[in-house]
């Protein structure tokens, strides 16, 4: 079977989840410098099947996008190019990062921990790839 990668892309960094390989559990993966993403992705898409991605979608309270949507553009045009069999879908991500900490807080993580901005957005891209499962 083939993994559903998710991002929390952002303009310093993206998080980012993938699925086991049933597609059943979501789980944070990894957060690297968004300068990076498109190298990290080539590396593990070569180690890994994966057949769709998942990609936050930042609307405002307005139904208007943020700024950084125009960047997410841009990435997709050229995560398509690179990967032409691999699906892209789409997820609103408003209130994922506000989710993310209130799941760290949940979960027990220490407030020195949850400090860490790494930890929060792959736990967003999680929330963005356990949305588009339930979704599904």
């Amino acid at each position: 079977m083939s993994r559903i990668l998710a991002l929390d892309y952002g303009g310093k960094r993206t998080g980012i989840a993938t699925t086991d390989p049933l597609q059943i559990i979501a789980t944070p993966l990894i957060t690297v410098q968004t300068e990076n993403l498109m190298n990290y992705l080539s590396d593990y898409i070569a180690k890994e099947e994966v057949t769709d991605m998942v990609v936050g979608q930042p609307t405002r309270h307005d139904g208007s996008f943020s700024t950084i949507e125009k960047y997410i553009l841009e990435f997709i045009e050229e995560f398509k190019l690179k990967f032409p069999s691999i699906n892209i879908h789409r997820v609103n991500e408003m209130y994922t990062s506000k989710e993310a900490m209130q799941a760290l807080i949940a979960s027990g993580v220490k407030k020195k921990a949850r400090r860490d901005k790494n930890l929060l957005d792959s736990t967003a891209a999680t929330l963005i790839l356990q949305e588009f499962l339930y979704e599904k």
